[in-house]
């Protein structure tokens, strides 16, 4: 029997692409996700993400295998340039509205075998590795064409998708392909040392990210597992990753903490540049890009795969309502519309942040060490050290946020416990959603079953009765973000864009 063709094609299977193709997956869309490496890419690379991630891993069904191979950050620490403790900032709550950690550090390639376990799960997720993808194009007819090699036979195939999502990484040949262009968005770039260490002895430190505020070698280290240990360095000018290829030659950076490197297991040692870009188009018609394919981050606020599993989870659902005929292909320009603005205000967050720590030359290293002891006595400080939560969407044709007016729209429903063990994204199941403060009519319970569309009450859950405030009804999208509120069910449904007689891609 012949393989049915895939409806979309996935470029690219790091965490971003592999999260793509699992929403897409569980809906029943036929994906094929392909990527240069047959197997897990092994070195560690990305080692934080919050609990907005984490609650999306979670709707992929993966949330207690996260929770097993991750550990919740303890806060943030930072020293002057002689190491001296300059302001401690503990998380205290083991969990936030979004039902999990703050902060949550683990190791990428652990990560990454848990995502294509789930991924191989599904019946409708195709994977190919070993692959050179030559070509992705709208082909003259319309509609993409994706053009791959056998890196080992050398055998050429071609798929005809409905779409394509490029999440092929910095060097991404789909942004090519479509014209993209990074953009700096005017951080200067900066060499990192980053040495990934395994080791069963217990260094005896306090376990939440310690940040050295030095304008000449800035560092970070934190634990990010039982055995697994990280610091991050920058380089000199004339200082390269073969300068540091071995535990002697890292023993002196690495000092501060400890003093001596028995027992230690080198996983590796690596140069990264940090920089601050984003694509100047996202789109061309059906092809996407998302992650690293799309912006690059500094990472001095842990967001970067972090930023590509939320290009994943808002455009997914997309792509599925469209090839289900439920939305016209109209709504997904609210990719763009909403990504955009959002990637770029947590990267300048991120340049922000890394000028703070790191900036000023030795002038601002004075200023530090004076300034620094005092913000954990300021008002707010702390909140806007540790609160993890991230700006509102932009307005869109599936977001009805308004800057004028107090609204939800655009923001996160909380999820919050509705049953024992049974949280709101669990009960909901990837579907829209309408939380009502009051008894709705029968009519209205008829209309949102006719249309597969969830009722939540919330007058018996306190905190999702304090969440509407005044609002009496709030219309929520499958990827958990507000659409819409008003005082009728009636009225957030007539939100929602009508798919009409064609869902083709414009």
């Amino acid at each position: 029997m012949t393989e049915a063709p895939p409806q979309v094609v996935v470029v690219g299977a790091g965490p971003t692409g592999v999260t793509a193709a699992i929403l897409l997956g569980q809906r029943g869309i036929r994906t094929l996700v392909l990527d240069r490496w047959p197997e897990v890419f092994p070195q560690p690379r990305a080692v934080h993400l919050d609990d907005e991630v984490h609650r999306i891993v979670a709707r992929l069904g993966l949330g207690a295998e996260l929770a097993a191979i991750s550990r919740p950050g303890a806060g943030l620490r930072l020293l002057s340039a002689g190491h001296r403790c300059l302001a401690q900032f503990d998380r205290a709550r083991p969990a936030t509205a979004n039902g999990f950690p703050q902060a949550n550090m683990f190791d990428q390639p652990d990560l990454e075998v848990v995502l294509r376990r789930r991924m191989h799960a599904l019946d409708s997720v195709s994977f190919r590795g070993g692959v050179e993808v030559t070509r992705a194009a709208m082909a003259a007819g319309g509609g993409p064409v994706v053009a791959w090699t056998d890196r080992a036979s050398g055998t050429t195939h071609e798929a005809r998708p409905a779409y394509v999502l490029g999440c092929d990484g910095a060097n991404s040949v789909v942004r090519a392909a479509i014209g993209g262009t990074m953009t700096d968005l005017g951080f200067p770039a900066q060499r990192w040392l980053v040495v990934d260490v395994a080791t069963d002895r217990d260094l005896g430190h306090w376990e939440g990210v310690h940040q050295v505020c030095d304008s000449r070698r800035a560092a970070t280290y934190m634990r990010i597992g039982a055995t697994r240990y990280r610091w991050e360095l920058e380089l000199l000018d004339g200082e390269t990753a073969a300068d540091f290829a071995s535990l002697d030659q890292i023993a002196p950076l690495i000092a501060p903490w400890t003093t001596s490197t028995q027992g230690f297991e080198l996983v590796r040692t690596a140069e990264y540049t940090f920089r601050a870009e984003i694509s100047d188009r996202w789109r061309d018609r059906s092809i996407f890009l998302l992650g690293d394919a799309a912006h690059l981050t500094p990472p001095f606020i842990g967001q970067g795969m972090g930023a590509g599993i939320r290009d994943a989870a808002n455009l997914a659902w997309k792509l599925a309502e469209v090839l289900d005929g439920r939305l016209p292909s109209s709504v997904l320009a609210s990719y763009e519309d909403e990504r955009i603005p959002h990637a770029r205000a947590m990267i300048r967050l991120a340049q922000r942040v890394g000028r703070i720590m790191t900036g000023g030359g030795r002038r601002g290293d004075r200023v530090r060490d004076v300034v620094v002891p005092l913000t954990p006595r300021l008002p707010g400080f702390r909140r806007l050290v540790l609160d993890s939560t991230t700006p509102p969407l932009h307005a869109s044709v599936l977001n009805q946020r308004r800057r004028t007016t107090r609204t939800l729209a655009g923001t996160l429903c909380p999820n919050v416990e509705l049953a024992p063990g049974r949280r709101f994204d669990d009960v909901v199941g990837g579907r829209f959603a309408v939380v009502v403060s009051g008894p709705p009519a029968p009519s209205t319970l008829t209309r949102l079953e006719a249309r597969e569309i969830a009722l939540v009450p919330a007058d018996d859950v306190p905190e999702l009765r304090d969440w509407l405030n005044t609002q009496r009804v709030a219309l929520v999208r499958p990827d958990a973000t507000v659409m819409a509120t008003g005082s009728s069910v009636r009225e957030v449904l007539g939100t929602i864009p009508s798919a009409g007689p064609s869902t083709t891609a414009t």
